[in-house]
């Protein structure tokens, strides 16, 4: 994964799982992580749609998997729950090899990473988009938690770790002391959410939370397993704004930066999600963000294996320095 060289992510798992199942994705408490268990077919198929649209790294439907989601909604035992995460990694590993199957002229082999969402994901409120759980749990309480499903997914085999859409640098730094102290030579990027073009969910700076994590890294001497920070499940308007800040204040760092921000639908829990209309393609951001220092360029909710069609188009079709 070189930093020279503009690398496409897959899409909003949910939005292509959607058109691969009829059931019933937002609002589950599981997410689209119950249909690892009751319709594994659909999650390949979403898997080989990214993979068929141009994506180099697909993420595992992980993001909301944990023992006890498991245990209190599909009423598993720890050991099943467990099996099932790691077995969900093997979905992303079958897509892959059909995919390569029918792609022998396939240069450069597809990368998985785990979908590492956030410790409020599990808890089924909303603090995944404000991050408050940080000052009812510990750092300790977060690195258990995260352990157990990164233990699952190392064990089924992953090219690194996607630790994204955390709304604290608590929870970020909680995870990446985990990772650097516990998994040798595990390589990963940090994606934070931020509710603007200042800050993250939580109201930190996003500046600030960068440096801390790339500091964090730099101290433990392990920037080679660093492999990109930055955002995702954003609006697409508030990037340039954040990338914007890295590049006037940290820019002596050459910080690889990754996003895959929403469509720009907005979500409310009355409509729904709705303003479809108005959204301007994700591709038409490409350039401004490469140009900005992004070298890793996906999408988030409501974005599909079309949509990464086109923002792959649009990266081939760039010439970086």
């Amino acid at each position: 994964m070189a930093s020279n060289k503009i690398t496409v992510i897959d899409g909003g798992f949910s939005t292509q799982l959607a058109s691969n199942t009829h059931g019933t994705i937002d609002g589950d408490p599981l997410w689209s992580a119950r249909f690892n268990a009751v319709n594994p077919e659909a999650v390949i198929q979403s898997h080989l749609d990214f993979l068929n649209a141009g994506a180099e790294i697909i993420l595992t439907n992980t993001y909301q998997a944990s023992i006890e989601g498991y245990q209190t909604y599909l009423n598993l035992d720890y050991t099943a729950s467990y099996e099932l995460i790691k077995s969900t990694v093997k979905l992303a590993h079958i897509a892959r090899d059909k995919f390569l199957s029918s792609h022998i002229d396939c240069v450069n082999k597809p990368l998985i990473f785990a979908s590492i969402g956030p410790y409020g994901a599990h808890l089924h409120d909303g603090s995944e988009y404000t991050g408050t759980y940080e000052r009812k749990v510990s750092p300790a309480v977060i690195k258990k938690w995260h352990k157990v499903r990164i233990d699952a997914c190392l064990e089924a085999g992953v090219d690194g770790l996607a630790i994204e859409t955390i709304p604290c640098l608590m929870e970020a730094s909680s995870v990446v002391d985990l990772i650097l102290t516990e998994y040798p030579g595990v390589r990963f990027w940090v994606s934070f959410q931020c509710k603007d073009g200042e800050v993250l969910a939580n109201g930190q700076r996003f500046t600030d939370a960068v440096l801390s994590i790339w500091n964090q890294v730099e101290a433990a001497k392990c920037r080679d397993r660093l492999v990109a920070i930055g955002i995702n499940c954003i609006q697409p308007p508030h990037v340039s704004q954040l990338f914007t800040e890295i590049q006037e204040n940290l820019c002596n760092l050459n910080i690889p930066l990754v996003v895959y921000p929403n469509s720009g639908e907005i979500y409310t829990v009355e409509e729904g999600w709705h303003g479809k209309n108005d959204c301007i393609p994700l591709e038409d951001y490409v350039e401004e963000w490469v140009k900005l220092g992004a070298r890793f360029i996906g999408g988030c909710c409501r974005t599909n294996a079309d949509d990464i069609k086109k923002i792959r188009t649009k990266a081939d079709s760039l010439k970086l320095n």
